[in-house]
């Protein structure tokens, strides 16, 4: 079974549906967005220099 398939059968599942709303809800919450743009920053080496 590809796995595109096993993903969109996931996602229909009630199983699928409770993760995907507790993933929208934290994509809603101001600290969780705060936290990501922190993680994308520093991805992006706009977290400043390092020093070891």
């Amino acid at each position: 079974m590809p796995l595109m398939d096993k993903i969109m059968r996931f996602a229909r599942s009630p199983q699928g549906r409770k993760a995907r709303a507790r993933a929208e809800r934290l994509a809603r919450d101001p600290r969780t967005q705060a936290k990501i743009r922190g993680l994308l920053s520093r991805g992006r080496g706009g977290g400043g220099r390092r020093r070891y």
